[in-house]
């Protein structure tokens, strides 16, 4: 499966936001042919004030198609129905009552939602540098964990960025038939710095999942006008830990060929979880 991952730099702006995630998908198709396009996290409004987010985000249609589709939700259905892929759309806002969800869609390639993930991790943290972020004051976390066969031989399992810190999460996707792992992100540029690539290899390696991890890169305004950084170099890894696609610095893409075989034969050759002994529910 040939898989591209599109590396943005996102402002609070949808509609800019969109036309900058056209015209990378388009280029990307054209140039590579990938069956599997993934977005980043929040790439549709990263930063500004809490009703800026409120803006950009989106009710979305129900479980059984009912219900009116937003523009980004109809964009992404778009693209991947105009361009014949399976896009996974990064993650965008989901308006729940009061507060959002941060929602992750999986679109095949006649346009029809596949599945949906809600981010069961937020990012309530300071870092070392003294950087304040309080996901949890606007939005709610999710529950569900969500796989997705995405064709005959390949099943994704999906979280996002601050996730990939929770490794119960991904040994159960695999535990759920993953094989591959999508993870849009909006990492920190100094938390990337010290740990994107770290934990992304350690996810694959101890699931022997194919990871795709996809970031945010760039310079945005936080709701009070300080500037955040994201750090980018969005990467395919192999089951064995090997970085075998990879974005600096700056919108783009990097395309790799993921493939079951390789998947299981790393699982034939050192089959860990046959090994596994301790249950994480073990005080």
């Amino acid at each position: 499966m040939r898989t591209t991952v599109i590396q943005m730099a996102p402002g609070a702006s949808a509609p800019e936001n969109m036309q900058h995630a056209r015209a990378l998908i388009t280029a990307a198709v054209r140039a590579d042919r990938p069956d599997l396009v993934i977005l980043p996290e929040m790439w549709s409004c990263l930063g500004g004030t809490r009703d800026m987010k409120f803006a950009a985000a989106e009710t979305l249609p129900g479980p059984d198609g009912m219900g009116e589709a937003g523009p980004l939700y109809s964009f992404l259905s778009g693209m991947a129905r105009t361009h014949g892929i399976i896009l996974h759309g990064g993650s965008i806002g989901e308006r729940h009552g009061d507060r959002l969800f941060n929602t992750s869609l999986v679109f095949d390639a006649h346009g029809h939602e596949r599945a949906r993930y809600r981010k069961i991790h937020l990012f309530d943290v300071t870092t070392p540098g003294g950087e304040g972020y309080r996901e949890s004051d606007t939005y709610e976390p999710g529950s569900d964990i969500v796989t997705v066969p995405l064709s005959a031989s390949m099943t994704a399992g999906l979280a996002i960025c601050y996730d990939i810190r929770f490794p119960a999460l991904f040994h159960a996707l695999r535990a759920r038939g993953a094989n591959m792992l999508l993870v849009p992100a909006a990492f920190t540029v100094e938390t990337g710095l010290a740990h994107w690539e770290t934990l992304l290899r350690a996810r694959a390696i101890e699931t022997q999942c194919w990871m795709v991890a996809c970031g945010t890169t760039g310079t945005h305004m936080d709701e009070n006008g300080q500037k955040r950084r994201t750090y980018g170099h969005s990467m395919i890894i192999d089951p064995w830990g090997t970085i075998v696609a990879q974005v600096s610095d700056g919108p783009g893409w990097s395309t790799a060929r993921l493939e079951r075989d390789v998947v299981e034969t790393i699982r034939g050759r050192m089959p860990v979880m046959a090994h596994h002994r301790l249950s994480i529910h073990t005080p």
